[in-house]
């Protein structure tokens, strides 16, 4: 297992120095200027030129690369000229904020997807079946942001059961931040629910007719074991793999969501930078989140291998 993991992350090592030349190169080509942008559009230009060459916006691209790329490999990540504070603790506030609301969702939309995905694979061609996929795929296809504001308009603003700003979430206890998330997780619940549940409902299917439960029918096994020893842990093998690719969508994707709710997550900084030109938190974000989504990919690999004693790990 140790060998496997450290051959996966050996692999993943050019992948993410790919990644990390994108992301710079596009960095770049974000219109305007850092300098012009801190100092104001009255600057002078020979100011802007004297701040540029102050932070080393004026050296060749591929030196700034190299001295960006070794501050994130050792952690030095550098201040945001923008906003005046550590890159590091800007992204790691952000990226809290958003883990407490992406493990929310989880809890909520991981077990009701897998539930009515189990009911519509059990009666399938029943009304409840048709009703669970016909469903799901409506509510699935709207927008994030339809769904938020109708959450709001009528769980928030017409019934006033809850905040329309996540903000208290921010600070407050647990019963006060998961008061504050339920309605953003709600609103990711509704988008990701019916996609998870048709996965379930086809590894349902396919497991119900696969040879070896019927053949645990013919040997009189009772329903409940044939269902929990064979059944639910070969059908739920895609929905772990559909799962854990949506991590990282999670935890930086969330960017209507968060914006939506007034929420000061890792969506909402990377947005707010990408506005203020804000490249030093602009890269170092992206690449940390690239980091952040290949380590879900292999936890859910791993995963996937203690489910199915079949998947062989490489040697």
């Amino acid at each position: 297992m140790l060998r496997y993991v450290v051959r996966r992350i050996l692999l993943a090592i050019p992948t993410l120095l790919i990644v990390s030349v994108l992301v710079f190169c596009l960095a770049q080509l974000l219109p305007g200027d850092v300098g012009r942008q801190v100092l104001g559009p009255y600057a002078s230009p020979a100011q802007v030129a004297a701040f540029d060459r102050q932070h080393g916006y004026d050296r060749p691209l591929v030196v700034r690369y190299l001295h960006w790329l070794g501050g994130f490999v050792s952690g030095h990540w550098g201040t945001s000229v923008v906003q005046q504070e550590g890159v590091g603790h800007l992204l790691v506030v952000a990226l809290g904020h958003s883990l407490q609301l992406s493990v929310f969702a989880l809890v909520l939309y991981v077990p009701i997807s897998i539930g009515l995905g189990l009911l519509a694979g059990f009666r399938q061609g029943s009304l409840i079946d048709r009703t669970i996929t016909l469903g799901g795929t409506v509510v699935s296809s709207l927008p994030d942001f339809v769904v938020g504001v109708v959450l709001i308009l009528v769980l928030a603003v017409g019934l006033g059961w809850f905040p329309v700003s996540a903000l208290g979430a921010v600070g407050g206890n647990v019963f006060t931040k998961l008061h504050a998330l339920f309605l953003p997780a709600l609103t990711l619940t509704l988008g990701l629910v019916g996609y998870v549940a048709r996965m379930t409902r086809t590894g349902t299917i396919t497991t119900l007719a696969s040879p070896f439960v019927r053949t645990a029918v013919l040997k009189g096994l009772p329903w409940s074991r044939v269902v929990s020893a064979h059944v639910l842990r070969n059908s739920l093998l895609p929905t772990v793999t559909i799962v854990g690719t949506q991590i990282g969508y999670l935890v930086g994707g969330l960017v209507i969501t968060e914006t939506l709710y007034n929420y000061p997550g890792f969506g909402e900084a990377m947005l707010t930078a990408a506005q203020g030109h804000d490249v030093a938190v602009l890269e170092t974000g992206t690449l940390l989140l690239a980091v952040i989504s290949m380590a879900a990919v292999l936890a859910t690999d791993l995963f996937y291998t203690a489910l199915d004693p079949r998947v062989q790990r490489p040697a």
